[in-house]
């Protein structure tokens, strides 16, 4: 697969009006698929069903929270025109290498957890062997990257999916009749406020390889520079509603059926929530929504994961589709000889995302406010600045969280 040389800040090479178009709608929905993930879906679906009305809130915080990070790393991203892990290096020598570390390293773990969800997925839909239905899912991301146009394969397949899986969730809350009046009083005056499930939904949203996802995407697509800077801000904040709206709408399904009296599943709360709404179309249904939540994850932490790589060496850069491709199969080895993700590894990865964040986030702030020399002379708007410093120490409270993860690997 060709990919573009590394990025060095230098001017790019014009990128054609409805190429533009398609490599932004294909990084938005990059960013927004790779956050919505199995973890994703599950993971709304339980805290609805504890909080009931009043996670509305929840999500309300965190997705203003979750525009404020990815304003700060696309604007800060896309107008130096370098990755992440080379503004690091910039910064500080070495860190970019710490950072790539940890984002390949969780990444990898995660995607066993998204290849398990497109099993988990494919046997709802057909009726097939998780470990048949995980390996054939591998086979078709495999193909996108090995496609003579990957790029493009890429930006189509996940904003179609992202799109179907929207539709699909849209139909399951319209038919479980959730009550909107309530839902919308509880999204300002909520009966009830969790700050560690805030906490949580934004480190999934923007933790780990999601909160590069979409901006790495613009690097590699040329769409970098001062003049790009209303483009890269606009489609920043619409990855972050994409994937708002489908916990939205998750949420509004399930609290739907919650309401009315249904006691989910504890053995796999989002697929009997989904059976209770629609009955067995429900869990056909459900099996798309999961299946493509899979596979859209694994292309995003497969793409991003590598594209932390790929600047530290030529051969790397050189073979990149084939890096994607083995990263993918690895994965996939793994999967199916456990026939499900390692517990311990994914503590263990969740609890590298929560100190991903600091890290990554740390380094962007730092260019936002005090290096201007890497923005090509572009004056950062000290607000945008501001709020970046003020959630940066929000994500050193998620760092501290997250060690409790690493504790649980001792005990």
């Amino acid at each position: 697969m060709k990919q573009p040389p590394a990025s060095t800040g230098s001017p790019r090479t014009p990128v054609s009006a409805r190429a533009g178009r398609g490599a932004l709608l294909g990084a938005v929905f990059l960013m927004a698929t790779s956050a919505i993930g199995p973890g994703f879906i599950t993971q709304t679906t339980v805290f609805t069903a504890e909080l009931g009305a009043a996670f509305a809130f929840a999500i309300l915080i965190s997705v203003i929270v979750d525009i404020a990070v990815q304003l700060n790393v696309w604007r800060v991203i896309g107008v130096s025109g370098l990755r992440a892990q080379d503004l690091a290096n910039r910064v500080v020598p070495g860190a970019g290498y710490l950072l790539a570390a940890l984002v390949v390293f969780g990444g990898l773990v995660f995607n066993i957890g998204n290849i398990g969800g497109t099993a988990l997925g494919a046997n709802a839909m057909l009726g097939l062997d998780p470990r048949v239905g995980g390996a054939a899912s591998a086979l078709v991301a495999i193909v996108i990257f090995l496609s003579k146009r990957a790029g493009v394969a890429m930006d189509r397949i996940v904003v179609v999916l992202g799109l179907v899986m929207i539709v699909m969730v849209t139909w399951v809350a319209i038919t479980s009749d959730p009550p909107l009046g309530e839902a919308l009083r509880q999204t300002v005056r909520p009966d009830r406020v969790d700050f560690l499930v805030i906490v949580t939904l934004i480190g999934g949203t923007v933790g780990g390889y999601i909160t590069y996802a979409g901006a790495h995407r613009l690097v590699d697509s040329g769409i970098t520079g001062p003049q790009h800077v209303r483009e890269i801000s606009r489609v920043s904040v619409t990855g972050i509603l994409v994937a708002g709206i489908m916990r939205g709408l998750l949420f509004l399904a399930v609290l739907g059926v919650v309401a009315g009296g249904v006691a989910l599943s504890e053995e796999n709360p989002p697929a009997s929530a989904f059976e209770a709404a629609l009955g067995e179309v429900g869990l056909i249904i459900f099996g798309v929504i999961l299946w493509a939540a899979g596979i859209t994850s694994v292309v995003g932490a497969s793409y991003t994961s590598v594209s932390f790589l790929a600047t530290f060496s030529g051969w790397l850069q050189r073979h990149r589709g084939w890096v994607v491709v083995g990263f993918i199969a690895l994965s996939t080895v793994v999967y199916v000889a456990l026939g499900q993700a390692p517990v311990t590894l994914l503590i263990l990865a969740g609890a590298l995302n929560g100190l991903i964040l600091p890290v990554g986030l740390g380094v962007i702030v730092w260019v936002a406010l005090r290096r201007q020399d890497l923005l090509q002379g572009y004056r950062y708007p000290l607000w945008l600045g501001l709020c970046g410093l003020a959630v940066w120490l929000l994500t050193l409270y998620l760092a501290w969280q997250s060690l409790g993860g690493i504790a649980q690997l001792w005990e």
